[in-house]
């Protein structure tokens, strides 16, 4: 059974950092696509960031690009994000997700990944 947890959440200021961590178990990330979404109160689900498995190539929503970055670690079977010079409009619950079959992701929609998991809260205010 396929299970991915959240971590890392929680209140910081504008400007400030954040590290929010996946967990998977029962599905190796090095081998699938993996990504970092978020839905804030009446909006839809989006892409933030996406990493591939064959390569380890990256995507960025542009709102994120230059503060938010996306690694793995294979050893851990985790995918990290780390948020960097936070603003408010990144409030929203975060959502790791990854995909069943190795097919890999063409603009990290959410549409393209199938496991997910509770989400986590950030919340950025002063």
């Amino acid at each position: 059974q396929v299970q991915l947890v959240e971590s890392g959440g929680g209140l910081v200021q504008p400007g400030g950092s954040l590290r929010l961590t996946c967990a998977a178990s029962g599905h190796p990330l090095e081998h699938y696509a993996t990504g970092w979404f978020r839905q804030a109160p009446g909006k839809e689900r989006e892409g933030v960031s996406c990493i591939r498995s064959n390569d380890g190539s990256t995507y960025y929503a542009d709102s994120v690009k230059g503060r938010f970055t996306i690694s793995r670690d294979n050893a851990k079977n985790t995918v990290t994000l780390e948020m960097n010079n936070v603003k408010p409009e990144d409030t929203a619950v975060y959502y790791c997700a990854t995909e069943r079959y190795a097919v890999g992701f063409l603009d990290c929609s959410p549409y393209e990944f199938d496991y997910w998991g509770q989400g986590t809260q950030v919340t950025v205010s002063s």
